[in-house]
């Protein structure tokens, strides 16, 4: 699949940190275009350290509620983004027999560096500009980017 899908759904591990910042990220530079959310293995609620993040973008996740793969409906996706291993492997599964694809775009877990608050702010800030460069690489630079 080349261009942007009609439909993007994006997968972590916990839809507390990874998933959350694409699918906002993701809103934020293609809303009008296209229908996105997102979704962990497990839920769990959104890390404080990402909705800090996203806020230094004027971006905000304080509602979001974390969701499953049980909560969405697979074939209503042209494509999901995986952004870690376990992720990957639940797509797989969950779109066995469906149309939908899958992509795997590696993301490192910010949530497992320690250390002083700035450094792990620091580990935040670089997943958020991770996934935002891998979505205007993707799926190309809107003709009026707001991040």
């Amino acid at each position: 699949m080349t261009g942007l899908p009609a439909s993007l759904l994006f997968a972590c591990s916990e839809n507390s940190v990874r998933s959350p910042m694409a699918e906002a990220l993701a809103k934020r530079l293609y809303g009008r275009s296209l229908y996105v959310d997102s979704v962990g293995v497990r839920a769990s609620e959104v890390d404080g350290f990402a909705v800090s993040v996203l806020d230094e973008l004027d971006i905000d996740v304080h509602r979001h509620h974390a969701k499953t793969f049980d909560d969405v409906d697979p074939a209503s996706f042209d494509l999901i983004v995986t952004l870690s291993p376990e992720a990957h492997h639940s797509a797989l599964e969950f779109t066995r027999g469906t149309a939908t694809e899958v992509e795997y775009w590696p993301t490192p877990d910010p949530s497992a560096v320690e250390g002083s608050r700035e450094m792990r702010l620091d580990a935040y800030r670089h997943t958020r500009d991770q996934v935002l460069a891998r979505l205007k690489a993707r799926f190309g630079v809107p003709i009026t980017p707001s991040v």
